[in-house]
């Protein structure tokens, strides 16, 4: 009998509508943007987010649609209180990939609010 491979995909990004870990959850898996966090859920308030790779990039942004201030995380993180994050505002989109995103790759997203190709918009 020949057995099924399963293939695991990251980053794994789990959102959550309350602040510490609490409300309701969704799962997302692969490369994607939120272009506004307030569609999803009510609101994202905290989230994980994981991945195998140390290079994946997390990317905050203080406006829609990928605009404005951003902060840039590598590897896995749990952030309990997610508008504590950015100094200048709540978070309001976000990018979350496998890949190892350069500062000139997020300033590319910024300035045109598109993702790259392979990237899914939620």
């Amino acid at each position: 009998m020949q057995q099924k491979k399963i293939m695991a995909v990251y980053p794994r990004l789990t959102v959550y509508s309350e602040e510490n870990f609490r409300g309701l959850r969704r799962i997302y898996r692969g490369n994607l943007g939120f272009a506004d966090v307030d569609t999803v859920i009510t609101g994202i308030e905290s989230l994980r987010f994981f991945s195998t790779n140390p290079g994946a990039t997390l990317v905050l942004f203080d406006r829609s649609a990928f605009r404005d201030n951003f902060v840039i995380l590598r590897g896995n993180r749990s952030i309990r209180e997610l508008d504590d994050i950015l100094r200048r505002g709540d978070v309001e989109s976000l990018i979350a990939t496998d890949q190892r995103l350069t500062l000139a790759q997020v300033r590319a997203i910024q300035r045109t609010g598109s993702l790259p190709a392979g990237y899914r918009l939620v």
